[in-house]
């Protein structure tokens, strides 16, 4: 952070902060010397006199969710589980039965087939809204969507991204929303170091980045066309944010870009499509039309189907978003797996925040899994 008040802010919420056993080891700092070995490269060209406030916290590390993935899709496909690429699943229809009837299109040959089964779960991102939306379950009716875009800025100078190792999130301006925090981030993408800013809020109204230009439109249903309009009066403020996004320049980008880096270059830097976020919109007990800003997860009465929509769901949230949906859909079954659950997620159903010894011997295993130190 930068300024007086906005140190003074910083200072209160590390004091916050440090009293949760998540964030024991935070540190912060106002020392230029002790910043600058966290931080060299946002140091280089800062004003001596200038106020600024840095909290650092070494335990954090990443994961490659990309590689993970893979090597959960392998241990089933060892176990005999069918997985489909290159598939698109045209309609889904409520049988007879009681059972899920879920057309797809095989890409490679143009063929179709039709698969039938009990349960169903709709996780594809942007596209979850039309797919549910086709599932025609009352869980559906009144929810939409607004598609927005992520830009960023993608540095292009070894020299420059080989000087930062970190991931520093600054605050957000006020009456922006909360994924437009901004942030100078070290990522690993196809085992290459990278260096990405922003972001920055873009437009199209593709649901997906190759969907269709109609997908917006074609979102809009008579039974969730009000609270669509509903969302669009309320929240003129978040309107009037996206404009000015779309209407920056790259030298006004490179602007943002050098509060966290004073001797950013325009040369060194690109913009870049980092990804499609389809915010949900929906009703809820208080009003029509609430902008979501996280993950919902919609389930039928009969718990036959779930569906995952919001912006991003977050692959470190994963397993705590399937555990809500085999508990909503698996409800008589659920407490006869808790044993197994238990065993596999010892924190399950706790607050480590409120259970210290587990919070350590747990974050030990981690570190030694994933040879941290």
């Amino acid at each position: 952070v930068k300024g007086e008040e906005n140190v003074k802010f910083l200072k209160s919420r590390v004091a916050s902060l440090q009293k949760n056993v998540l964030f024991e080891k935070m540190k912060i700092s106002q020392n230029p010397e002790k910043i600058n070995s966290w931080v060299p490269l946002m140091m280089e060209g800062r004003q001596s006199d200038e106020a600024i406030a840095v909290t650092y916290d070494e335990t954090g590390t990443d994961v490659n969710f990309g590689a993970l993935t893979k090597k959960l899709i392998a241990n089933l496909q060892q176990k005999n589980v069918g997985i489909n690429y290159k598939h698109e699943v045209l309609d889904i229809k409520k049988l007879n039965n009681g059972n899920w009837q879920v057309v797809v299109k095989d890409l490679n040959t143009s063929n179709v087939m039709n698969y039938e089964s009990k349960f169903v779960f709709i996780g594809a991102g942007g596209a979850s809204l039309p797919l549910l939306q086709k599932t025609k379950i009352k869980e559906s009716k009144h929810i939409g969507g607004f598609p927005v875009s992520g830009l960023f800025l993608r540095c292009k100078n070894p020299d420059v991204i080989h000087r930062h190792h970190a991931k520093v999130y600054g605050k957000a301006e006020v009456g922006a929303p909360p994924m437009s925090v901004p942030h100078l981030d070290t990522r690993f993408v196809n085992g290459e170091k990278s260096l990405l800013f922003g972001p920055f809020a873009g437009f199209s109204p593709k649901f997906l980045k190759n969907g269709s230009y109609l997908d917006l439109v074609k979102s809009v249903k008579p039974n969730n066309m009000i609270t669509m309009l509903s969302a669009g009066v309320k929240e003129f403020n978040l309107t009037k944010y996206l404009v000015s996004q779309l209407m920056l320049s790259n030298e006004e980008r490179i602007n943002d870009l050098r509060v966290f880096l004073p001797e950013a270059k325009d040369e060194d830097w690109e913009v870049i499509t980092a990804g499609q976020r389809v915010q949900v919109i929906k009703d809820t007990d208080k009003s029509k039309g609430q902008l979501q800003f996280g993950t919902e997860v919609i389930t039928s009465e009969d718990g036959s189907l779930a569906a995952l929509l919001g912006a991003s769901p977050g692959a470190s949230t994963a397993v705590d978003i399937m555990f809500d949906v085999l508990q909503r859909c698996y409800k008589s079954e659920f407490k006869s797996w808790e044993p197994k659950i238990k065993e596999m997620v010892p924190s399950f159903g706790l607050k480590l925040s409120e259970h210290e010894d587990m919070y350590h011997s747990i974050n030990e295993e981690v570190k030694k899994y994933l040879n941290v130190k």
